[in-house]
Parts: C-alpha cells; structure tokens; sequence
C-alpha cells in the first residue's frame, strides 16, 4: 500500500529536479543561519553558489556526531529558539546528548514520512498500533505516533518495558501492529510462551515494524514465526529526523529511502571518498527538507550499499541493503573484523538454541580472543552432555569458517544472558575495562 503514491513513486528525473531545487535552497539556509557550517565551507573554499547540481554534494565537508556535541546544545540550529516546537536529545552516555529541533513544519514532515513507513509495513485507519518505541527524548515513540494519528490508526502509546502489561493490552486492545526493536519483540515472543500464550491463537497481531538496532534476516524469520507476522524493517536516526528514512516494502529486497526529503551517499570510512551504487561502505546523509536543524553530509557509522534497480513494488527511490552494522560497533579480533550480525546469522539457523548472544572480548597472554555465549533452547538444556558437544562444535565450526579466526563458543543457560527492553548488548568488550 501508498500513503503518498505521488511521492514514493514520482519518476526519476522529477525527482532529480525536486532534489537538486532543495538542495541548493538548503545550502543556502545553512551559510547564511548557521555559522559552523559557513565557516566549513569557507575553510575547504565552497561558496554556496558552487552547489548547482547533486554532483556538487561531494564538495561540502562532512558533519559528525563530535561536531553535534561541540556545538551542544543549539550551536547547529537554522532557526530562532522562538520557531522550535520540539527539542529531542540523544542519552549522552559517550558525552555530551546530541540535540535537535523541529519547526512545525519539520513535525508534520516527520509525521508524513512515519505515515509513508507504517501504512507499507500493512497499517491503515483500522489498524490498533501498539507502539513500545520509548516516549521522551528518544525519537522514536513519537515519530511512530506522529505517523499512526496522522494514517487515522488507533495508537496505544505504551512505550517500552513492562512486559506483562505488554502482553495484556495486546490481548485486551485487539492490537494488529507492533511498533518495538527487534530484540526486544523476541523477548515478547519469550514472554508469551512462558505465559502458555500462543499468539496465532491468543491475540490478533498481524504486523510489526521494526528498527533502531541492525538485525538480520534470520531474526526476521524467528520473529514472524514466534509472532504470527510480517515482520518489516525501518531505519532512521535523530540527527537526520527520526525513524522514517527510509522503510521496507513488502519485496521485502532492500529498505526505500525518502529521497525526496534526503540525499544518501556511500563513502569509503577511511577516506571519505564517494563510493559507486552496489558497493558496501558507510551511509551519509543530507537533509534537504529540515528546517530547524539540517545536517549536510552526516556520517552514520552504519554500513550498508545502495541499489537504484527498479523495484517490483513501483516506489522510485533508492533502496539501501539491510544495514551490517555500525563501523563504532565493529570490533577487531587479531585484524579480522567481526559484526555481532555475521554471528546472529548462524546462531539462527541452530533450533537448539535461542538468538539471545553476547560476543564477550578479552586479551589472553597478549592476544586477542572471542568466546561467543549463546543460550540453549529448553529442549537442548535438558539433552544429554554428548548432544550439547555436539551442538557446540558445529557452531564454533560454522564460525570460524565465516569469520576467519578461532572462536570460543560457550553455551548457557536458558534465560541466563540479560535481556533489553530498548537496544540490544551484543558486545562485552573487556579490552577496554583492563
């Protein structure tokens, strides 16, 4: 389904033109309100005027998260404090929060592309959307509720945890969507069976729309079998607007970004340089919409490609691969890089244990080593010794052969590794507590 077929399926070359008209006038904005980006661009010698074409993007300096903070906590605003109605603000647990503001305007962008996301991922007026993303200055909560009440959905603004009452308003209320991180809509689906819940039987659930974590196709699957749903993937971040960047469809090969309101570019980490569609390197974007506070050329640290191959589902823009992960979130084993995502793609393929994991680092007699911890199903916990070694073994196999290094793998308990009621830990890293 299309909220707004004009936009999501507007034809290539219009799009282009619509772009290109936005990006300049955005350029514009920025030298002239923002003085951190005007003195950028006079220090790598960019003049507004030399921005005509979508081309021309390479020209303009990258922003960061670190330039977010040094200018904490309105030093990148475009507007007057007067014209902001909404200030959201990440947690600051590596340093100071960064912050963002919406205009009015910037709001009911924001609402218009949540409506575009969840009205793909299957809701309509009748849907009841069940919405666990945390409410506060996470962005989350109220971008999908910005774009449930505009669709004309019934939202239950729950938030996350308390995951009895979870379970019991999803029952109760007749909820058909589910709004959460992936992570956490598995803990659910845990919760219900303990609870004897069967939720193709217990509750009407039909959809859920998942994000703000990297998580892979395997977990979708355990996801959609646990739950009784479709599950759909969505991607978005704070500094850029929020959820709503970009969304899947139900092809279900790549994640639609809204093109109309943002410029994607794929950039080699090291060097900064622009890399060509299909090939996998770090996401930046431009906003070309945003009035409070636009960002130009914003490094993501999620890796990821571009495919601009026409979709089967009609929609015109560019689709970005499911992300990697994070290149902060990457750690480096004896110089072979390892995502917590190549771990969770073979731990779900095993129904003898949980896609609940823990990539624990240390440094042994100088070296580096990864043991990985996963939980073992009921059934394989209670299995005899013999069966266990042999489930272990297979795995640390299947491991080292994907990752390239040797690989300690350590089955526990079920239940036994911390869950989360937000973002998932996947990484113990005890290098840097030494």
């Amino acid at each position: 389904m299309y909220w707004n077929p004009s936009a999501e399926c507007m034809e290539p070359e219009k799009l282009r033109e619509l772009q290109t008209k936005r990006l300049i006038r955005t350029i514009h904005h920025v030298y002239q309100n923002v003085p951190y980006y005007r003195n950028r661009m006079q220090e790598t010698g960019v003049a507004p005027g030399d921005i005509r074409s979508l081309e021309d993007l390479a020209l303009l300096p990258f922003t960061t998260k670190q330039d977010l903070r040094d200018n904490y906590p309105y030093g990148l605003f475009a507007v007057p404090l007067s014209e902001i109605v909404r200030i959201h603000a990440s947690s600051g647990t590596t340093g100071k929060p960064t912050v963002v503001g919406y205009t009015q305007r910037d709001i009911q962008t924001w609402a218009e592309l949540m409506a575009r996301t969840l009205t793909c991922a299957g809701a309509d007026k009748n849907a009841v959307i069940q919405n666990a993303y945390g409410y506060g200055l996470f962005t989350g909560g109220l971008g999908v509720h910005y774009g449930a009440e505009l669709i004309g959905a019934s939202v239950i603004p729950i938030s996350g945890g308390n995951t009895q009452r979870q379970i019991m308003l999803m029952k109760d209320f007749g909820t058909t969507m589910l709004t959460c991180t992936p992570s956490y809509a598995l803990y659910l689906a845990e919760a219900m069976a303990e609870e004897g819940i069967d939720p193709t039987r217990d509750i009407i659930l039909k959809y859920g729309v998942f994000g703000a974590e990297p998580w892979t196709n395997g977990m979708r699957r355990e996801i959609e079998r646990k739950l009784g749903i479709r599950a759909t993937d969505i991607y978005g971040l704070s500094e850029v607007i929020g959820p709503g960047v970009a969304f899947e469809c139900e092809i279900q090969q790549g994640l639609h970004v809204n093109e109309d309101h943002f410029l994607p570019e794929i950039i080699d980490p090291a060097t900064g340089r622009v890399l060509p569609d299909g090939q996998e390197g770090e996401l930046v974007f431009t906003t070309i919409t945003k009035e409070g506070i636009p960002v130009i050329r914003y490094r993501t640290r999620d890796l990821t490609s571009l495919s601009r191959e026409a979709c089967q589902c009609g929609r015109t823009h560019v689709r970005m691969n499911k992300v990697l992960g994070r290149s902060d979130d990457m750690i480096i084993i004896r110089g072979v890089n390892v995502f917590p995502t190549q771990v969770e793609s073979v731990l779900v393929t095993y129904t003898e244990v949980e896609p609940h994991y823990l990539l624990v680092v240390e440094r042994v007699n100088n070296l580096d080593r990864l043991e990985v911890w996963v939980e073992m199903s009921d059934r394989l916990f209670s299995d005899e010794v013999r069966r266990v070694e042999e489930i272990r073994h297979r795995i640390t196999r299947e491991l080292e052969s994907l990752l390239g290094l040797s690989v300690g793998v350590k089955l526990v308990e079920p239940k036994s590794i911390e869950r989360s009621q937000g973002k998932a830990r996947r990484v113990l890293d005890k290098r840097t507590l030494s």
